[in-house]
């Protein structure tokens, strides 16, 4: 029966890849200076497959990772692209840092890192259930503000299978599960807009500002935008959960008793605890420092947490068995979005929706040309690695936001919100990808609570961009 429900989604999406690929030519899109941008057969057979990747994606017609295979196949068959490039990106290495990421969690789960971090916080916080979400999205969004949102939802996440052992011991999916991930996930991508640590993302963004403009935007500049409106969607996100998936119990009597008993039974923190710890703090510092040191900026992010990585087995800490656990799903996952990101940018198929979306909002009022960015933003970066979202539509954006009477800064801050918060697809982060490796929800149950979450964010955006960014200081128009 399953199989059947899976047959029409999956034939939905072959239908849209061959329809893409076998339709006649699209009108051109005209950028702000009035050059012509065509859409090439290469660029069509993209847009096919990328639609074909998202319906398979939401309703789970393969498993994730094998239809993040598929991409690379259908790219190399299809000769939308060439193999070795299709493949190459495949295995970009970004996703190396989140396989980086995986093994730290992996350190942190088998020393009993977790297992002390879960006990610990939950002798100390209150039993009620939405308390407890909120003590795990409060301290999931702060760790994000000094290290990446994917080494965070990795560490995080063995943590949080500990919590909801306690919460149901047989495993079994349930609302408090669902929302306990889910959030978690959310609330990484949430805290992590606030500082330039947080992701690649800022630093991007930041660029690609600087190169069109001419201004600079300072780390604490970002911060202090930034810190209300994350902050402001953590609690919001916290609420919505609540309400969504509310647990099943109010509240968990004896677990703070329970906790405290079986963190004494733990004992002293030992050799491989403080060896992880030494590692993972090594690797904080050093991949914080990038953003303020020069000389090490040459050092990319991958090297460094595969470097720390492989110390985890050169201690002893880690061991060949460890590999086999890794969740290759979410590997091949990632690839995929990897993939289909890069081959909408070099098949100029993704230059081509974003330039004809915002060619629409040409003679928008400047609220909605704002809010315009900003979708357009939140669809593609659910779709495709973040970055290239805002390298795709920031610099056009940007060209447009003076023939709109808009500050290109404002422009530059939503983007950077926007892009930050992917809340329907698992591809759109890693957090999202790590949170569904607990088997707590579907695809299509992360996609449908994701709608209501991305309208908040839409919303949020909206009163900041309007009221509150003004008066903390931020030009808003010309």
């Amino acid at each position: 029966m399953r199989r059947k429900r899976r047959l029409l989604p999956f034939l939905f999406g072959i239908a849209l890849f061959v329809g893409f690929y076998l339709a006649p030519a699209m009108p051109d899109a005209l950028d702000p200076a009035g050059q012509s941008i065509s859409l090439t057969h290469e660029g069509k057979a993209a847009l096919g497959l990328f639609l074909l990747a998202g319906v398979w994606w939401v309703f789970e017609v393969l498993p994730a990772g094998v239809t993040g295979l598929t991409i690379a196949v259908i790219q190399t068959l299809w000769f939308i692209r060439e193999p070795r490039t299709a493949m190459t990106d495949f295995m970009d290495p970004s996703v190396f840092f989140i396989f980086g990421s995986l093994l730290i969690g992996a350190a942190f789960s088998s020393t009993g890192l977790t297992k002390r971090m879960a006990f610990y916080m939950l002798k100390a916080i209150p039993e009620r259930t939405p308390i407890i979400y909120l003590g795990v999205f409060s301290m999931t969004a702060t760790m994000t503000l000094f290290m990446a949102h994917t080494a965070v939802a990795a560490a995080v996440f063995p943590l949080l299978l500990v919590v909801h052992q306690l919460y149901d011991p047989t495993g079994r999916p349930t609302r408090f599960g669902k929302g306990l991930f889910i959030g978690m996930a959310w609330t990484a991508g949430a805290g992590s807009i606030i500082t330039l640590l947080g992701a690649a993302r800022g630093a991007v963004a930041i660029g690609f500002f600087k190169q069109l403009t001419g201004q600079e935007i300072s780390f604490f500049e970002i911060s202090k935008f930034m810190l209300p409106l994350g902050v402001t969607m953590v609690l919001l996100l916290w609420g919505y959960v609540c309400l969504a998936f509310k647990p099943e119990r109010d509240e968990l009597p004896g677990l703070r008793k329970k906790a405290s008993s079986l963190y004494d039974a733990l004992g002293p923190i030992k050799k491989k605890e403080t060896g992880t710890l030494v590692i993972v703090l090594g690797l904080m510092i050093l991949l914080s420092l990038r953003s303020f040191i020069p000389a090490l900026a040459p050092f990319h992010k991958s090297a460094i947490i595969l470097g720390a990585a492989i110390l985890f087995f050169v201690t002893g800490i880690l061991r060949s068995k460890h590999l086999e656990d890794v969740p290759w799903n979410i590997i091949l996952l990632f690839g995929g979005a990897m993939s289909i990101g890069f081959c909408l940018w070099q098949t100029g198929a993704a230059q081509w929706l974003a330039i004809g979306w915002l060619r629409q909002l040409s003679g928008a009022p400047w609220l909605v040309f704002i809010l315009g960015v900003a979708f357009l933003i939140l669809i593609m970066t659910n779709f495709i690695m973040n970055v290239a979202a805002i390298a795709i539509t920031l610099p056009v954006s940007l060209v447009m936001a003076p023939y709109i009477g808009v500050e290109p800064e404002v422009v530059m801050f939503v983007a950077l919100a926007t892009a930050g918060m992917p809340f329907m697809l698992l591809v759109g982060a890693a957090p999202n990808a790590i949170a569904y490796e607990s088997n707590q929800f579907s695809t299509k149950e992360f996609f449908m609570a994701g709608i209501p979450a991305s309208l908040i964010l839409l919303a949020v955006l909206m009163l900041f961009v309007w009221k509150i960014w003004p008066m903390m200081g931020m030009p808003i128009l010309i």
